[in-house]
């Protein structure tokens, strides 16, 4: 019998579900490798180590969940069509596991804090944009976006800790408040 090559991606794909569902504490080789039904030895023709392993896992993190979100606002013709458009990508996605649980916690003692504090600068950089172009000082911008962010991110642990049901209730409303104190004037 011949057994299928794998390749990195299979790899990444494989440790990235992992993530999504037990943080990057999950994303060990042995693992990853069961999963795949492959050995070690596959893994380590792909990757020097898990550290190599968990730095592709955190670049399918950023596209998946900042570039890809990033590119569906951006069909909002309209700074407040792209800022309602995030709003409710981000919303609709909260039910979807992520990985960010328990990343921000676990970010410098994974040793992927410069990657994490890269990426939520992103996010922030991308809703202040749109708050200028509505006519918001870059400061003020700046301070809502990262608002904005801290929202989304405590919408998560709230979810992790009281349960989805907890918010499943009222996510519409919560959606629709953000947006509206990111707005205010």
């Amino acid at each position: 019998m011949v057994m299928a090559t794998l390749t990195a991606d299979d790899w990444v794909t494989a440790a990235y579900d992992r993530f999504t569902s037990g943080g990057l504490a999950a994303v060990k080789v042995e693992p990853v490798a069961r999963s795949l039904g492959a050995t070690k030895g596959s893994f380590y023709w792909h990757f020097a180590n898990r550290g190599a392993l968990v730095d592709a896992v955190m670049a399918r993190w950023e596209q998946v969940e900042t570039d890809q979100i990033i590119a569906i606002a951006d069909a909002g013709e309209s700074p407040t069509e792209r800022l309602e458009q995030l709003f409710a990508v981000v919303a609709a996605r909260r039910s979807q596991p992520s990985g960010e649980t328990t990343l921000y916690v676990d970010a410098a003692a994974e040793g992927v804090q410069p990657i994490v504090a890269r990426v939520t600068e992103r996010r922030i950089a991308y809703i202040a944009e749109i708050l200028v172009e509505l006519g918001f000082s870059r400061d003020e911008a700046v301070r809502r976006g990262t608002v904005a962010t801290a929202v989304v991110l405590g919408m998560q642990q709230l979810a992790a800790g009281a349960g989805d049901e907890y918010l499943d209730a009222i996510a519409v409303g919560l959606t629709q408040t953000a947006l509206a104190m990111t707005l205010a004037r």
